[in-house]
């Protein structure tokens, strides 16, 4: 574990240079370990960075603030998914690794999907689990030719379905090659989860060295 460049985090290498890193973010409550298990699974051989959210609520970490449930601090939104693409670009730096692919969970998701929209650079695709729209008011990135996998639950209490459905829509108009399953589960992963993600890395060959973003 490291806790240079403006975030804890930890930095697995990878042993298959041709697979795509993955920028593993935890949900709300978790942190830099919590998913490296399914990052592992999903992407073998990739190498994996994970960095902690630096906000806590109620002592649990998170990504950026919300005000309410389902109701986000949009401006600490915005200052977060800048510093997270920072920390990306530095890293990148660092560990010598490619414009990596998000896999992140519901508020680790949510960070990442407002990365795509702001610093749509920093990240060669997504695995967006259990996310919603971060931005009301989104800018129109040129997303052409990214790729985004947003898996979401048909019976998630959390996010409804036309909410992950809206970012879909948002990311396609904005260009990106979006697939969308939805599960008959909740806002808990599960074992679909990850074959569905590790379905769509083995069939994702623009992010297998072919001109990545």
């Amino acid at each position: 574990m490291s806790n240079d460049l403006t975030f804890i985090h930890r930095f697995e290498p990878g042993n298959r240079p041709e697979a795509p890193p993955l920028l593993v973010l935890h949900g709300t409550g978790g942190d830099e370990s919590d998913l490296l298990p399914l990052g592992r699974a999903v992407a073998p051989g990739s190498a994996l960075l994970a960095p902690r959210g630096k906000v806590l609520e109620h002592g649990m970490p998170r990504f950026f603030r919300r005000l309410a449930e389902g109701v986000f601090d949009e401006n600490d939104v915005r200052r977060r998914a800048h510093e997270l693409a920072d920390f990306v670009e530095a890293s990148r730096g660092k560990y010598g690794i490619a414009p990596p692919v998000a896999l992140g969970y519901s508020n680790g998701a949510n960070i990442a999907a407002a990365v795509l929209l702001l610093r749509p650079e920093a990240l060669a695709g997504a695995i967006l689990l259990r996310s919603m729209v971060p931005l009301a008011k989104a800018p129109q990135p040129d997303l052409r030719g990214k790729r985004v996998l947003i898996v979401s639950g048909k019976f998630d209490p959390i996010i409804p379905a036309s909410t992950s459905a809206q970012l879909a829509a948002m990311l396609t108009n904005a260009g990106a090659i979006v697939q969308h399953p939805m599960l008959p589960v909740g806002h808990e992963l599960s074992q679909a989860d990850l074959t569905i993600g590790q379905q769509w890395m083995r069939a994702t060959p623009i992010l297998q060295g072919q001109g990545a973003a």
